[in-house]
């Protein structure tokens, strides 16, 4: 580490949202360029900075600050200097002048003390001099707090963050509840609040921590895909993360949180409370739009027939089951899996009810999902989020949740409603769905049950057709089309269990033996670099490497990083931005890897006008990076339709490389062609679901790299990660009373019975 002294000459750059700064220092005549993380500091003002210099491209020579601290002014120039800097609104050189000159170097004790005598000097009325004195106390006191909060390990980042959040307050915030920094302050989770808490001398045993650690262990269930934890799970997860030898204690403060409305129990479910709720009335929600129509069986068909001779449409008694549903169902399921004729089935609904003169909506959770309803359909398909008029405003102060135009006080002005790709809903966007969803508008949902569940918090998919509530149609003839497909057809062999014959010589499933990652990897890099571009007739870029797993020899830590060299090497032309162990470059695939509804995004005309702003970017959504500017310290993405986001340092984190993914954060996509490694891995990722979620992504082509053993294994493997979700409970539970009474006022209601139930 080195360390530099001097004078703040000049602010070249500033951040205001993040604090990245850029700046000029004058130590003893030479001139250094400082970057990083400057809260407090104004030109003129005297530092201390340790930091290690770095090699600029364009920029050259600077120092990278770690850390650094404000000394106080040694002589009159000093003061002077900062304070004909701009730094204090109102003086400038000249009138900084006038004050040094006056009170030399009793300056800054006289405007902070005794602010009235600076009305002596002539231009400074009384009015002015209280604004003076005001200024230097703030700027002051953010300096107090960023060393205060330094002392206790935290970052300046997460410092400002704090300083804007709560003021001088933070002080009895850090000291009495530091946790409160968890709930409140992005960036700060339960374990840097633990740290800060038990630094400030808080007992392991405190009711506050074990708490808050109750809250944190259920938040990370909640990023896992569950809705709760049972309690046999939660307690002794909770006293692990503390450090606790007894779950009792745990136990007792559990039922504190209940009382304070921020927990239910139901049985042995222990769940955060938005949670249950959000269970609760999307049931409630589902009930009260699943009302039964009474046109007749006859009618249909007759209608459906002249529409199925107009499109040449081949269609089975299932599909035409589904139509005839579809007409007489509030709530409407149609599920099966590839080359089964669900894009068929949508089309003859939605020349059905165009037929009847109906406002029909598509949608869909991503947006290449909505992109290929669109081109499948005809019919014009949003993401659900768009649909819904997602805005950024949050619900509440302190509160992150989804906020939408479209809700119960301003629904869908629609007849029917299609959610395509439905397993990837999640209860969150569900919810919200519902909410903005009138009684008496039909809403179907399709999807493939088999597939692997939402990347969010529940299963409804699944617990909509496991609670027997809901009219599903299940689709199982495989068309004749799709039947040539080795895909399609080797797809249903792997979701029933059936052997694949990996020998056989397809045009579009093939498997490429390899023993060692190193042969893997060759193998993969020839298929995507080479051989599949001109034969799915799609870039590099386009075509997908999926892996079951995050780490291990061919993980996607490690994929990422060769295929990079490979796909996108550097160059004098591509400017690099490092972000933790990542190296990203101008050309680089990434993906977001998690919802942010508050990002930005703009579409711009060929000369780079925006003509079009929205925000919300979501968790595996994938672009290329077009630009990264390192002297605002930005990176710029391109998304799918077309977006173009721009992240500052405060949001690098949410981005990864994406030349290869998991299959989980695969969801809902399609690609021209599939590359999967296949080697061993943890058995609870190398399952049958895993393996048949990555096979049906692929349009074109599927190629399978590796030991044939570990697909045969994965094949045979029929666990499945056990997902916690108790939707199907709540709905057979609204299906037992009356909604009019669940919906209206479902906190108090549950609460009571949370007190009975609690153990």
């Amino acid at each position: 580490m080195s360390s530099v002294k001097g004078y703040i000459e000049h602010i070249v750059y500033r951040n205001e949202s993040n604090q990245y700064t850029v700046l000029e220092l004058n130590s003893d005549g030479d001139e250094i360029t400082l970057v990083g993380i400057f809260p407090t500091v104004s030109e003129g003002e005297l530092i201390e900075a340790e930091g290690k210099f770095i090699s600029h491209p364009v920029y050259g020579e600077q120092l990278q600050v770690a850390g650094y601290k404000i000394l106080p002014p040694e002589d009159s120039d000093s003061i002077k200097r900062y304070l004909g800097s701009g730094a204090i609104k109102g003086i400038g050189p000249s009138l900084a002048d006038r004050i040094v000159k006056k009170f030399k170097r009793d300056t800054f004790r006289i405007i902070e003390e005794e602010p009235e005598r600076l009305a002596e000097i002539k231009g400074i009325s009384e009015r002015m001099a209280m604004s003076i004195s005001s200024q230097l106390e703030e700027k002051r006191d953010m300096r107090d707090a960023m060393i205060f909060l330094q002392d206790y390990g935290i970052s300046n980042t997460i410092s400002v963050r704090i300083y804007q959040k709560y003021g001088p307050a933070l002080y009895s915030i850090i000291r009495n509840n530091p946790y409160q920094l968890a709930d409140d302050i992005d960036g700060v989770g339960f374990k840097l609040a633990d740290e800060i808490a038990l630094r400030s001398g808080l007992s392991s045993d405190d009711d506050f921590r074990v708490k808050s650690g109750i809250i944190y262990a259920l938040s990370k269930a909640l990023a896992a895909g569950h809705t709760y934890l049972p309690l046999n799970e939660l307690l002794p997860f909770a006293c692990e993360l503390l450090g606790l030898d007894s779950v009792k204690e745990v136990r007792d403060l559990l039922t504190d949180l209940q009382i304070e409305g921020k927990a239910v129990v139901r049985g042995d479910a222990v769940y955060l409370s938005r949670y249950y709720y959000m269970e609760l009335s999307t049931a409630a929600m589902l009930k009260e739009l699943n009302v039964k129509g009474n046109t007749p069986s006859d009618e249909i068909e007759k209608r459906l027939e002249r529409i199925r001779d107009e499109e040449k449409a081949e269609a089975d008694e299932k599909q035409i089951e589904a139509v005839k549903e579809a007409v007489n169902s509030g709530v409407l399921i149609i599920t099966g899996g590839p080359g089964t004729g669900k894009t068929t089935t949508i089309n003859m609904i939605i020349r059905y009810f165009e037929e009847e003169g109906r406002c029909i909506f598509c949608c869909a959770p991503t947006g290449r999902a909505a992109k290929r309803m669109s081109e499948a359909t005809g019919h014009e398909a949003k993401t659900i989020h768009r649909m819904l008029e997602y805005t950024g405003a949050p619900e509440a102060e302190g509160e992150r949740k989804l906020n939408f135009l479209r809700n119960e006080e301003n629904p869908l002005e629609a007849d029917v409603i299609i959610v395509d790709e439905a397993s990837m809903v999640d209860l969150s966007l569900m919810n919200a769905l519902l909410k903005a969803t009138s009684p008496g508008t039909r809403i179907i949902f399709v999807g493939d049950a088999d597939q692997l569940p939402s990347v969010g918090a529940g299963n409804v998919l699944k617990d909509m057709i496991t609670s027997g509530k809901f009219n599903t149609v299940f689709l199982t003839k495989i068309f004749r089309q799709a039947a040539m497909s080795d895909i399609v057809v080797n797809a249903h062999k792997i979701n029933r269990g059936e052997p694949v014959d990996l020998t056989k010589k397809s045009r579009d499933f093939l498997f490429i033996r390899g023993r060692e990652p190193a042969d893997i990897f060759e193998s993969v890099k020839k298929l995507i670099t080479e051989k599949l571009p001109p034969y799915v007739n799609a870039g590099p870029m386009d075509i997908q490497v999926l892996t079951p797993t995050k780490k291990g020899a061919l993980g996607v830590e490690q994929l990422n990083q060769r295929l990079q060299d490979h796909m996108n090497p550097p160059s004098k032309e591509k400017r690099e931005k490092k972000v933790g162990s990542y190296t990203f470059r101008t050309g680089d695939k990434v993906m977001q890897i998690k919802n942010d509804y508050e990002l930005e995004w703009e579409k711009r005309e060929r000369h780079g006008i925006c003509y079009e702003r929205g925000t919300g970017i979501f968790n595996g959504d994938t672009g290329i990076i077009t630009e990264i500017n390192n002297f605002a310290d930005t990176i710029t993405v391109l998304f799918d339709e077309e977006r173009y986001v721009e992240y500052d340092d405060k949001h690098f984190e949410e981005l990864e490389p994406a030349y290869a993914v998991t299959v989980h954060k695969s969801q809902g996509s399609e690609y021209p062609a599939v590359i999967m490694p296949m080697y061993p891995g943890p058995h609870m990722l190398m399952n049958r679901n895993l393996l048949y979620t990555a096979v049906t992504r692929a349009k074109s082509c599927v190629c399978l790299v590796g030991i044939p053993r570990v697909f045969e294994e994965m094949e045979k493997n029929e666990r499945e990660n056990k997902r916690y979700s108790g939707l199907s409970e709540r709905i057979l539970e609204v299906y037992g009373s009356d909604v009019s009474e669940v919906l209206p006022d479902m906190r108090e209601a549950a609460l009571e019975e949370l007190q009975q139930d609690m153990p």
